[in-house]
């Protein structure tokens, strides 16, 4: 077992900065190898059975939803962001690199907050990595990004309770997903996109993915769906 490390310094000695398959705009520190990562962080904590490093990748609905902010940058331009379960940071960097005024990005992980972290610094972006669960509270946020919750039927259920609260109070809430067995069904899709995937991560090489929305949105110019 190697000896035991803080998150920071733990994130840096198993991951290497590298482009963003589908927003190489962005580098990103990622592991090399899920199984062997999630064995180390689980010896880390000197737990078995630890919930997968999210941190440590790029997942299909996270980039599809940090290219759609990039290149629709109207959609988060001056106004206040969360980044909601922001695993590495990804959607949050594209959400203050396309020139939002303030960007949280919050996570319920140590090495999730220290990868955050690293990775805005990498990427020469300010935002603030929170370490919290938010689900339930509504702190005023412009727009809200999630990408890639809907893994475990409860917790999206939960979550997407939440999310639909704030759509329907006016914040902008869009969803980066593949298509996961708990995305509901009854989304309409901005965009989507064929997105560069570890195979060992979801049994692809390619995944096609969407950006969400709870209704089909009247025609603005902070909105626009790709042709």
């Amino acid at each position: 077992m190697e000896p035991r490390s803080d998150p920071r310094s733990f994130v840096l000695a198993h991951t290497r900065l590298r482009p963003t398959p589908h927003a190489p705009e962005i580098h990103l520190r990622v592991a090399d190898e899920a199984t062997d990562l999630w064995v180390k962080t689980e010896e880390e904590l000197g737990a078995i059975g630890l919930p997968p490093p999210f941190w440590a990748f790029a997942w299909a609905g996270g980039q599809a939803l940090a290219r759609y902010v990039l290149d629709n940058p109207q959609t988060v331009a001056g106004k206040s962001v969360l980044d909601f379960a922001s695993g590495s940071g990804l959607v949050g960097i594209a959400a203050a690199k396309a020139g939002a005024a303030c960007v949280e990005a919050v996570e319920i992980d140590d090495f999730a907050i220290a990868a955050i972290r690293l990775n805005a610094a990498e990427n020469g972006v300010s935002l603030e990595a929170r370490r919290e669960d938010l689900v339930g509270r509504d702190e005023g946020w412009d727009v809200v990004l999630a990408g890639d919750i809907c893994y475990e039927r409860d917790t999206a259920a939960r979550v997407m309770d939440w999310l639909r609260t704030l759509d329907a109070r006016g914040a902008l809430v869009l969803i980066g997903d593949p298509g996961r067995a708990y995305l509901p069904k009854d989304l309409f899709a901005l965009a989507s996109y064929e997105v560069p995937v570890a195979r060992s991560l979801e049994d692809a090489e390619i995944k096609r993915a969407s950006v969400w929305r709870f209704a089909c949105p009247r025609a603005t110019p902070d909105l626009i769906r790709p042709s």
